[in-house]
C-alpha cells in the first residue's frame, strides 16, 4: 500500500507532542543546523515571526551546557506549541490533499520530509498519522521518506558522549508546573 496524506488532513503540521515527557514540554519540528539559517530566510520571505530553539546538545563533561548543538526545533505558533508557523491557515488556499497548504512545502525541513517515518530500531510509522491509524502500513513510496530519515540519523552521531535536551517550557496551561526550561542532562 502507499503512503499519501488523507483528504483534507494537517494534523503533523499541527499538532505537538510532549517529548521525551512533560517536564521537558512540547517539541517542535527538527531543525539541523545546516538548515537553520535557510529555514529563517524563509520566514523573513513569508513574512512570519518564527522561535527556533535548541533541541539536543552534546558536550565532553557533564558538568557544562553544551559545547555543540546537533538538532535545533521550530516551535508552533500557537501559545501551547501547536501548529508551525508555515502552515497557511488563512488563506483559505488548500493543498492537493485538501488540507491547509504548506509555505515552503518545496524547501521544507528533512523531519518533515521523513514523516511518517519514526527513528527507531527497526524504523515504525507514527502512529498518530491518520493514514498509518486508518490504513495501517505503507509498503511502496516511501523512498525519500527514508532518505531524509537517514541524513537526520547521520548528522546525530555525537562526537561527545554527553547528550543535552532542551526542555521548552512550552505547553498547555495545566502542565505550566510541571514543565521546565533550558538544557537537561539525558540520562
Amino acid at each position: 500500500m502507499e503512503f499519501h496524506c488523507i483528504e483534507d488532513c494537517a494534523q503533523c503540521c499541527i499538532e505537538r507532542e510532549y517529548y521525551p515527557s512533560k517536564k521537558f514540554g512540547k517539541i517542535g519540528v527538527l531543525i539541523l543546523p545546516e538548515e537553520k539559517d535557510r529555514i529563517e530566510k524563509l520566514a523573513i520571505k513569508n513574512k512570519l515571526k518564527i522561535k527556533i530553539l535548541p533541541r539536543i546538545g552534546v558536550s565532553e563533561k557533564n558538568d557544562s551546557i553544551p559545547s555543540k548543538i546537533l538538532a535545533y526545533q521550530l516551535m508552533g505558533s500557537e501559545k501551547n506549541g501547536n501548529t508551525c508557523p508555515f502552515l497557511d491557515t488563512v488563506s483559505g488556499e488548500k493543498s492537493p490533499h485538501g488540507g491547509h497548504p504548506c509555505k515552503i512545502y518545496n524547501e521544507r525541513p528533512l523531519a518533515c520530509k521523513a514523516y511518517p517515518l519514526i527513528e527507531s530500531d527497526p524504523i515504525t510509522l507514527d502512529q498518530k498519522c491518520k493514514f498509518c491509524k486508518e490504513c495501517g502500513n505503507a509498503d511502496d513510496n516511501l523512498n525519500s521518506e527514508i532518505e531524509a530519515l537517514l541524513k537526520i540519523k547521520g548528522k546525530m552521531i555525537p562526537e561527545y558522549s554527553v547528550i543535552w535536551r532542551y526542555a521548552t517550557n512550552i505547553g498547555e496551561t495545566e502542565d505550566q508546573k510541571i514543565m521546565e526550561s533550558g538544557w537537561i542532562l539525558e540520562e
